[in-house]
């Protein structure tokens, strides 16, 4: 069963959980968990996808109850306005205590658009929260230091959040495509959980219909709390 955090007769919005995919794709035939159909039957209707997450991506997830919710709300996703979402990420390294990254991300091949640009302007907020370190050895250092962060995106460019942190040579652990595979290994080992360390915590949107302002929530899964057992204050 899915974490329904908010239901009424426009919008369904769940907690997704990591390693599902949002709904069916050719590009990965071997998966069987899918949101979009479990919600559908959770529920007894058709609902339409809003917005994205990766597949390793836990949290947030929104759902319309009809076409032309879905429309609408697709259009604010994609101006960003009205919208505040906010990221949990445990990231290789230490970062610094808040920084805005500030780098143009070129399209990605599956979304390039006629009479567009190529670049396009993104800006990521980060807090580090929490630092910590593990005994996992890295090159020449005995353990690994790892923080937890806040992510903060102020625009909304395809997998925006993983490609700054890499570009700020902090990748999240688990990214398979923007992180190092042998430390995400090593990691998934050593916690005995194997997953991409991304979580949207909290989005705030304004309803389609109501136009009330709603704030959601979805609470981070228990293998997190492996993380908090050890920080170093900040």
């Amino acid at each position: 069963m899915l974490d329904i955090l908010y239901l009424d007769d426009y919008l369904a919005i769940v907690n997704k959980p990591a390693g599902w995919l949002v709904h069916r794709t050719p590009l990965d035939k071997g998966e069987s968990r899918f949101v979009l159909q479990a919600l559908r039957d959770q529920i007894g209707q058709h609902v339409w996808p809003v917005h994205r997450l990766d597949k390793g991506t836990s949290g947030v997830l929104v759902f319309a109850l009809s076409a032309e919710v879905a429309s609408a709300l697709g259009q604010a996703f994609e101006s960003g306005v009205g919208l505040h979402k906010t990221y949990r990420a445990i990231v290789r390294g230490w970062p610094a205590d808040a920084q805005l990254i500030d780098h143009a991300l070129k399209r990605m091949p599956d979304d390039m658009r006629s009479q567009r640009e190529e670049m396009q302007s993104a800006q990521t907020r980060l807090r580090t929260l929490h630092r910590g370190e593990l005994p996992i050895p890295q090159g020449d250092f005995a353990t690994l230091r790892w923080a937890e962060v806040q992510l903060q995106p102020l625009t909304g460019r395809r997998h925006q959040l993983r490609r700054h942190m890499k570009h700020i040579a902090h990748p999240i652990i688990g990214d398979a495509t923007h992180g190092k595979g042998p430390l995400n290994r090593a990691v998934a080992a050593h916690w005995g959980v194997g997953r991409l360390w991304l979580h949207a915590l909290s989005l705030q949107l304004t309803h389609p219909v109501s136009c009330a302002v709603l704030t959601l929530e979805a609470p981070t899964g228990p293998e997190w709390a492996f993380w908090g057992a050890n920080p170093l204050t900040v």
